[in-house]
C-alpha cells in the first residue's frame, strides 16, 4: 500500500502547529500564578510552551539537562533574579522539592502586587505531580492537560491517516507509514525501558510490554483483573498497579460506567482503552490502513479514537462515561453536564450505521438531550426519532463550542 498522505498542519508561526489547549493555557496563565501543562512524553508540550515563549518574555529550563538543573541548585537566589519573565520548567516532575520554593516565591510577589502567569510547569507523570504541586502550591496552580493532534487541528482530509498513526507529532507527522511504525515502536520502548524506571516503579519491561499489548488485544474491553493476572502469572492486585501506573502516565484510560438512577442492573467495572490508536496498532503490529482494516481490533480502536477526540475537547464541567446494563442496553459513550443535560454518543465504522434494541433501549434509560452516531463521513445526516449522525470532526466542533 502506498504510504497514507493528507496529516498537514494548519499554517502557523514559523511552521508550528497551532494547538487547541494554547488559547486556553493563555486565560490559565492570566488567572493563576502557576499553570501545570501535563502530557505523555512527545505529546508537544515543550513545543507549546515555546510558541508561548515567542511572544511574552520567558526563561525557559529543561530539568533534565544538567546545565539548567544546576542553575537551580540554590532555586530561590536564581528564580527571584527573572521576576520579570514567565518561567518554563520543563520535566519538572524531576525536582519534586521545588514546588515548596515556588510557593514561597508566588507568596512573596504576591505582596509585592507581582501578576499572574509567572510559571508554566511541564509534566509527563499526572498524579504523581498532581499530589506534589497539589500540596505545595494549593490555591496557586492550576492543571491542563495536553493530548495528541487533534482532527480540529489539522485538514479534514487527515482523519484516517490520523487514526491509524495516532496524535504524538513524531508518528503522525512522518514521511512514510515505515516511518511512523518506527517512530512509535522507539516510543514504547523508551517508556519501558527508561522512561518507567526512572519514575520509580520496579516493573519488568518485557512484563509491562506484555500487559500494555493485552490492553490493545482488549481495547475498549470491561476491565477484568483477574483474567489479565492469569494470563501475566500475577494476582488482581498487581494488575491493579500495573493498571494505574499507565494512567497516570495518561497513556491509558478507565472509562467509567455512568451509575443512573434508572432501575436496572448496571455494569460497574470500567472500560479500558489505550489512549493513542497509534500505539494501539504498533502494539498489535499493525503497520498501515491495510493491516488495520484487516483485523478484528479496528471497529474497537476507531471507536477509542472517538472517544479520544470528544474527551480532549470536552468544555470544562463535562464530564465522559459509557452506559451498559446487565440486559444489553448500551451507548458506546455519554457525555454529561449535569443528569438533566446528557449527550449519547453511538460509534460505528460503518457508513449506513444500523441501531440495535440496545441502543434504543438506553437511549429511553438516559433521555438524553440530543443523539449522535458518530461515522467516519465526512458530513452528518439526520435519522428518525432525534438521532444524528454525524462525521467525527463535525461533531468535535459543535462539542467544542457547546459550553
Amino acid at each position: 500500500m502506498a504510504d497514507l498522505q493528507g496529516v498537514k498542519p494548519w499554517p502557523g508561526p514559523a511552521g508550528w502547529i497551532p494547538r487547541l489547549q494554547e488559547p486556553l493555557l493563555r486565560r490559565r496563565l492570566e488567572q493563576f500564578p502557576a499553570v501545570a501543562l501535563l502530557g505523555p512524553r512527545q505529546v508537544g508540550k515543550t513545543t507549546l510552551a515555546l510558541q508561548l515563549a515567542a511572544t511574552t518574555p520567558s526563561l525557559y529550563l529543561d530539568l533534565e539537562a544538567s546545565a539548567d538543573l544546576a542553575r537551580l541548585g540554590e532555586p530561590s537566589l536564581f528564580l527571584q533574579r527573572h521576576t520579570d519573565k514567565l518561567v518554563i520548567l520543563d520535566k519538572v516532575q524531576w525536582l519534586p522539592g521545588l514546588f515548596a520554593e515556588l510557593r514561597g516565591l508566588i507568596d512573596a510577589g504576591r505582596r509585592q502586587g507581582q501578576a499572574n502567569g509567572r510559571f508554566l510547569l511541564l509534566g509527563s507523570a499526572s498524579v504523581e505531580l498532581i499530589r506534589q504541586s497539589s500540596e505545595s502550591l494549593a490555591g496557586r496552580i492550576a492543571f491542563l492537560e495536553l493530548g495528541g493532534l487533534h482532527p480540529l487541528e489539522l485538514e479534514a482530509d487527515a482523519l484516517e491517516t490520523l487514526w491509524i498513526r495516532g496524535g504524538f507529532p513524531g508518528g503522525a507527522l512522518a514521511t512514510s507509514d515505515r516511518d511512523s511504525s518506527e517512530w512509535r515502536w522507539q516510543f514504547i520502548r523508551t517508556y519501558l525501558e527508561r522512561d518507567i524506571p526512572q519514575l520509580g516503579p520496579r516493573v519488568p519491561a518485557e512484563t509491562l510490554r506484555r500487559f500494555w499489548t493485552m490492553l490493545a488485544h482488549g481495547q475498549g474491553s470491561l476491565l477484568n483483573a483477574a483474567e489479565l493476572g492469569r494470563s501475566l502469572g500475577v494476582d488482581g492486585k498487581t494488575v491493579g498497579r500495573y493498571l494505574d501506573l499507565l494512567v497516570d502516565l495518561l497513556l491509558v484510560r478507565r472509562l467509567p460506567p455512568l451509575l443512573a438512577n434508572v432501575g436496572k442492573r448496571l455494569v460497574r467495572s470500567p472500560k479500558v482503552l489505550v489512549r493513542d490508536s497509534g500505539l494501539v496498532h504498533t502494539l498489535l503490529g499493525l503497520g498501515d490502513a491495510d493491516a488495520v482494516l484487516g483485523h478484528p481490533v479496528a471497529g474497537a480502536s476507531w471507536e477509542g479514537f472517538v472517544i479520544e477526540t470528544l474527551l480532549a475537547v470536552a468544555p470544562q464541567g463535562c464530564e465522559g462515561w459509557f452506559y451498559r446494563t446487565a440486559a444489553g442496553a448500551e451507548i458506546d459513550l455519554v457525555l454529561e453536564w449535569s443528569p438533566q443535560r446528557r449527550w449519547a454518543i453511538e460509534i460505528k465504522r460503518s457508513l449506513s450505521p444500523r441501531l440495535g434494541k440496545g441502543f434504543h433501549q438506553a437511549r429511553a434509560d438516559l433521555q438524553p438531550e440530543r443523539t449522535f452516531v458518530v461515522t467516519p463521513a465526512v458530513m452528518g445526516y439526520p435519522l428518525a426519532d432525534g438521532v444524528e449522525v454525524v462525521g467525527l470532526a463535525e461533531l468535535a466542533a459543535v462539542l467544542r463550542d457547546a459550553g
